[in-house]
């Protein structure tokens, strides 16, 4: 299969509604896996069943094994990727804070993205700096919801979790990875290995037998959490804009509050409405922003 100069519209629209959905699932079963498993071996486990499933499709269809230096980037930005954006969501969960809200806390990582795309010497125009104000000033006042007020641990993950995962986002396009599904392999393997180690040395054990609800909110995770959603994502980042790739980030947080309140028993107060608005309209002001500065498509 080989690319073409425009990606298949169909193509595009399947990863963005993967995305969309899935993504915003996975936090409802995070909470369900966590019945069963402890965060960081649960996220390590669910990343090397599915790199190591995407690493054997990968050599199948012809992809070369990475180089060292592949490797050794593909651990690095996979470590920053999957510590944050999944280990600490992952614990903030596991400290009491549902998993609607912890969706919500985690839509303004474009804004971060932003911010560190500035560092590399891309700083924010205008009204990204505008958006990201209002994006931060939501965040602020969806940290006066009850479950972050009585889980100030869970406050600081919120804040690191989305802001690792624009860094590790950001400098995987500057660094040399495999191409195509081999890097998205070999990035969750990384990931995988690195939430594994930490979860030993955090002293993390799965004391009992798991529950069937458990063990399927894992394989969920894995298949489709992992290997269809993330490879979806490479797909987006390689054919669309940014702005286009993360735009996952407005949808969802909302995703995620419908399931948990619906089959999560989930509560959400007036903060998170009155937080996840402002969230969404920082997001969506500098997504605008991207889109007016980069009207051509990403070459392929």
């Amino acid at each position: 299969m080989h690319d073409t100069a425009m990606p298949h519209r169909s193509l595009v629209a399947f990863s963005l509604v993967t995305v969309y959905v899935v993504w915003g699932s996975t936090y409802l079963a995070l909470r369900y896996g966590l019945e069963g498993f402890p965060p960081f071996l649960m996220g390590g486990i669910r990343l090397v069943v599915a790199g190591t499933a995407l690493y054997l499709i990968a050599r199948w269809r012809g992809s070369a094994a990475p180089a060292r230096i592949e490797w050794r980037n593909a651990l690095l930005t996979g470590t920053i990727l999957f510590i944050g954006g999944l280990g600490f969501v992952t614990m903030a969960e596991d400290n009491g804070v549902g998993s609607g809200l912890v969706a919500s806390a985690v839509a303004v990582m474009p804004l971060w993205a932003a911010l560190w795309s500035g560092l590399f010497g891309r700083w924010p125009t205008r009204l990204e700096w505008i958006g990201l104000a209002v994006g931060l000033a939501g965040v602020a006042m969806l940290s006066r919801e009850g479950d972050f007020q009585g889980s100030p641990l869970g406050t600081v993950l919120m804040v690191l979790s989305p802001l690792m995962w624009a860094f590790g986002s950001v400098i995987t396009s500057r660094l040399r990875h495999p191409k195509g599904l081999m890097g998205s392999a070999a990035q969750m393997l990384g990931g995988g290995v690195s939430l594994t180690i930490v979860g030993m040395v955090r002293g993390e054990r799965i004391v009992g037998t798991p529950g069937v609800r458990a063990w399927l909110a894992l394989a969920y995770l894995a298949v489709f959490g992992s290997l269809v959603a993330y490879t979806a994502y490479a797909y987006l980042l390689a054919h669309t804009r940014p702005a286009v790739a993360t735009s996952y980030a407005y949808v969802n947080p909302v995703v995620a509050v419908v399931l948990g309140v619906s089959f999560g028993d989930e509560v959400v107060g007036g903060w998170t409405y009155a937080g996840l608005p402002i969230i969404l309209l920082g997001v969506a002001l500098v997504g605008l922003a991207q889109m007016r500065r980069s009207q051509v498509p990403v070459d392929t």
